[in-house]
């Protein structure tokens, strides 16, 4: 490969919650290992591999002029947006005017949410539910009302579009968050399933708030649908936000966009999240999309969807054949597996929490899937050095599951 994925990066003292956070973050970092392992990160939602070199080089070139004051995004800001969307996703008709800087996913989010609902007012979302969806959503009071994936006779997560219907309806609800692709379970959505999904939002009048930050990441070929294509409907509904912050592992630089193609909508998102005067770019991250989106990021991100798809392949394989009673369903998506550990932990008397705990102390640092609103589930980042995951399936194997 061109790009450098097999590396073993430090990143101790390097500003690295993945590393640095281990046993000083309670109930939501894994704890340090024991005496004798080194740490292997898998639990929070960023990659160990080194960027792609046009995002640093555009960093330096940028910084070696001492002057960092006011500024107003560049015409190639927006022309970057405009041609990544078009080549990776297919949509055209984009206009600059339709884009807009977010400090990140969750404050577009909140910004959406508070335009068109009020605190204590219900909002849909399928489970299992991201962490930062919940914590956002709860912290700002409004009502979180679950549709949960079900899991069909393949091993496919998809949605329960009846539940959904009568959910809304019960529940008077008229802003629904959607992920697409899904995190944690790692579904990349079809056209059909998003035709369907929107429908229901449309019968029962629901604003739609789309996080598609994960749409660059997809494993074996598959290719994501932006949900604002699907229907002029969905087109005018739909506040979807992207970003290059887990495409190119940038989420220290903060940067996010959201695309909003109805004149209203974004006049009230944009109102709540410009009036506190919080939402404001910061230079350097400008200039890091603005490298992330060369030719350069385009080859860099099909070997990386290259290297997710080895990864995930070997985890999944592994499982299924060495982990009797832990059900995985196959990601599209993403570079998360969602472990379900229920039968394990039946069979050989112990809590997730005790499984969890004997994989943190052998290094393999995976996360507690019962923040992801699923009760016997563990969550792994495999976005890592082949050799760490191939290494991490070996401690796992030796010294939990099959001890």
């Amino acid at each position: 490969m061109k790009y450098d994925f097999t590396s073993i990066l430090d990143r101790h003292g390097k500003d690295a919650i993945a590393v640095d956070g281990l046993g000083t973050m309670p109930g939501f970092a894994p704890e340090a290992p024991k005496e004798g392992f080194d740490a292997i990160p898998m639990w929070v939602a960023d990659m160990n591999f080194p960027t792609v070199p046009t995002i640093p080089q555009a960093i330096l070139a940028r910084a070696q002029h001492p002057a960092f004051g006011y500024f107003n995004p560049t015409k190639e800001y927006y022309q970057s947006i405009i041609q990544w969307q078009e080549c990776r996703n297919g949509v055209t008709g984009l206009t600059a005017s339709c884009i807009g800087y977010e400090n990140g996913v969750l404050g577009c989010v909140i910004s959406a949410l508070t335009a068109f609902a009020a605190p204590g007012d219900a909002v849909l979302l399928h489970s299992p539910t991201y962490i930062g969806f919940t914590n956002s959503i709860e912290d700002n009071g409004f009502h979180i009302v679950h549709s949960p994936l079900q899991l069909d006779t393949d091993g496919v997560w998809r949605m329960d579009f009846d539940d959904m219907d009568a959910k809304i309806k019960q529940h008077h609800i008229h802003v629904a968050v959607f992920c697409s692709p899904h995190n944690p379970t790692g579904r990349v959505w079809e056209r059909w399933e998003l035709d369907k999904a929107m429908e229901v939002y449309r019968a029962n009048d629901c604003v739609v708030i789309s996080d598609e930050i994960w749409s660059d990441l997809l494993l074996s070929g598959h290719k994501h649908i932006p949900t604002q294509s699907v229907s002029e409907d969905a087109k005018n509904r739909t506040v979807a936000v992207y970003a290059p912050s887990k495409t190119f592992n940038l989420a220290g630089l903060v940067g996010s966009y959201h695309i909003i193609y109805n004149r209203y909508l974004r006049d009230r998102v944009r109102a709540k999240s410009g009036k506190p005067h919080y939402n404001s770019m910061n230079v350097l991250s400008m200039h890091a999309l603005i490298g992330a989106y060369q030719p350069e990021g385009y080859e860099w991100v099909d070997e990386l969807c290259q290297v997710l798809t080895q990864n995930i392949d070997y985890a999944y394989d592994f499982i299924v054949q060495h982990f009797d009673g832990i059900r995985v369903s196959k990601p599209e998506g993403t570079y998360m597996l969602f472990l379900d550990c229920t039968e394990w932990c039946e069979a050989h008397g112990k809590t997730v929490q005790e499984l969890q705990k004997a994989g943190w102390n052998v290094g393999v640092a995976w996360q507690d899937g019962c923040m992801f609103q699923a009760p016997c589930a563990i969550r792994m980042n495999l976005a890592l050095p082949f050799s760490r995951v191939q290494e991490a399936f070996r401690r796992l194997d030796k010294y939990v599951f099959n001890t």
